[in-house]
Parts: C-alpha cells; sequence; structure tokens
C-alpha cells in the first residue's frame, strides 16, 4: 500500500489535513469547516495550522448553505459524544455566529459567564448521556442553547404588560422563528422546546395540587432537568432543585402512571376499507 498523502504520518501525529488547498475546498463547500471542527472534537486531533487558518476567516460561508442540512450538521457535532470540545471548537473558531448567531450575540456580552456555563453544563449531560447509551434530543440542547435569547425577548415583552407565561410562549415563537433561518429546527423538537420553557415557571409553583399535575406532564422530566442545570450554572434555584427532587421520591407511583401514559402504544391500527363506487366491499370481484 501506497500512502501518497501522508495519511498514516497524521494519523500517529493526531493531526488532521484537508488534501489539496484548504481554502479551495472550503469554498466548495462550506460544511468541511464543520466537518473538521467535528472530526477533531471527537478524535482528540490538531487541525493543521494550512487547513485551520482559513476556518477564521471563511465562516461566512456558511450563511450560503441550506439551513435545512445545517441542521442535519449541528445533531452530528452535538450528538456525537463530544459536544463539550465540539462546542469549545466552534467558539475558538468563531463558527457558533453562523449557527446561532443570537446566542453567540449574548455571550460575547456574557459579564459573568453564567450562560456559557449553561451550555457546558448541557454539552457535559449530553456526553455522559451518550456514553450510558441514553437517550438524547435537539430539543433540550435548543432549549438550553435559545434560553438566554428567548429571555432577553421575554423581558421586553414583560415591560410591555405581559405575564411570564404570555411572554415566554411569545418570545419563545419569535426566537425560535428566527433561528430557523440559519439552522432549520423541525417543529416536533421546537414544539418541545417551548414546552421545556414554557414549564419553568411552573415549577415554582409548590402548593395545591398542580405539583401533581405537573409529574404528569410529558415534559416535566426535561423541564426538571433543565431547572437542575439553571442552578449547576449559577442561578439561585437550588432550594427550588430539592424539593422537587424530594416531592419525586415521595411519590414515585405517580411518576410510574405518568411514564406508562407515555409510552406510545405501537399496535397497528386497522385502516377501514374503502367502499366501491357501487357500494360494496371494494374487493375485486
Amino acid at each position: 500500500m501506497v500512502d501518497y498523502a501522508g495519511g498514516v504520518e497524521d494519523l500517529e501525529a493526531g493531526m488532521l489535513r484537508l488534501i489539496g488547498d484548504p481554502e479551495v475546498r472550503y469554498r466548495e463547500d462550506a460544511v468541511r469547516m464543520l466537518r473538521a471542527v467535528r472530526f477533531a472534537a471527537k478524535l482528540g486531533f490538531r487541525i493543521h495550522p494550512d487547513a485551520e487558518a482559513p476556518i477564521f476567516e471563511l465562516g461566512h460561508l456558511l450563511r450560503d448553505i441550506a439551513a435545512a442540512r445545517l441542521f442535519e450538521e449541528v445533531l452530528k457535532l452535538f450528538m456525537g459524544g463530544s459536544a463539550v470540545q465540539t462546542y469549545e471548537l466552534l467558539c475558538h473558531y468563531n463558527l457558533l455566529q453562523y449557527l446561532f448567531p443570537q446566542t453567540a450575540d449574548i455571550l460575547e456580552n456574557d459579564q459573568n459567564g453564567y450562560f456559557h456555563a449553561l451550555i457546558l453544563r448541557a454539552m457535559e449531560n449530553t456526553d455522559i448521556r451518550i456514553a450510558a447509551g441514553k437517550p438524547v434530543t435537539p430539543a433540550f440542547l435548543y432549549a438550553v442553547l435559545m434560553w438566554m435569547p428567548m429571555q432577553r425577548r421575554a423581558k421586553e415583552l414583560r415591560r410591555e404588560g405581559m405575564t411570564e407565561v404570555q411572554s415566554i410562549c411569545e418570545a419563545g415563537g419569535e426566537v425560535l422563528a428566527e433561528q430557523s433561518r440559519h439552522v432549520v429546527f423541525p417543529k416536533r423538537f421546537s414544539l418541545q422546546t417551548r414546552e421545556i420553557w414554557q414549564l419553568q415557571p411552573r415549577l415554582k409553583r409548590t402548593s395545591g395540587k398542580g405539583p401533581l399535575r405537573l409529574l404528569e406532564h410529558p415534559r416535566f422530566r426535561a423541564s426538571y432537568d433543565f431547572l437542575l442545570l439553571r442552578a449547576e450554572a449559577g442561578e439561585r434555584h437550588q432550594e427550588l432543585c430539592d424539593w422537587w427532587t424530594e416531592f419525586q421520591i415521595e411519590n414515585p407511583d405517580v411518576i410510574a402512571q405518568a411514564a406508562r401514559h407515555a409510552v406510545p402504544n405501537k399496535r397497528a391500527r386497522r385502516r377501514p376499507r374503502k367502499k366501491s363506487p357501487a357500494g360494496g366491499s371494494g374487493e375485486p370481484a
């Protein structure tokens, strides 16, 4: 076997290199910059300086990539088991702004580091779940990545007279619609993201029958996990987190019942027979 490109040497050195002129290759398909980041994060390799330098200059080419295609790339970036390293590399190469511009805008002014900490916690949690063979959903990651953009808009709406719940509903729709202009976010996931956000105010209510009803909500667990992340990142919600943790321990039957209801009924439904125009069974004679 003849190694014309020096691949074996690069593998031994832990180096990623593009075949040909990197700038030309990136201009041919800007997604190659995202793939370079993904492989570097996944393999723990370094991107060769010749392949690395153009990334800082050509990230804007991602604006020309179809938003639907970028959604598939985002799934590969953050749900491949190396989300923490991937996120850090995207920030390092200034590529996050072309995938999540609203998120990148707030991170630039994240003076206390809260938002960055929240995202890192979510990425760590995602990597741990993937390593353990547990399911992950882009709805939760989007809930984290778009949390502060949504909060920023929600505060503006509250100043205009909306309640907290109303502002979250309205702001959630607006920021996700704007985000989909850059990276398409399918409705089946965006609805889940918005539910996670909308349940955050309800988690503050710990009296009456509301908590028991909330345990039965299909998005309760994700919303509770989101609240935990917020507390870990620096928000003052630890007492509330402890209350909900204890409440779940005290009501295992409610949680079990909710879990059974959440399992989809896989039994195939029989399709009704079509009647023939003459009113018969529709089957051939």
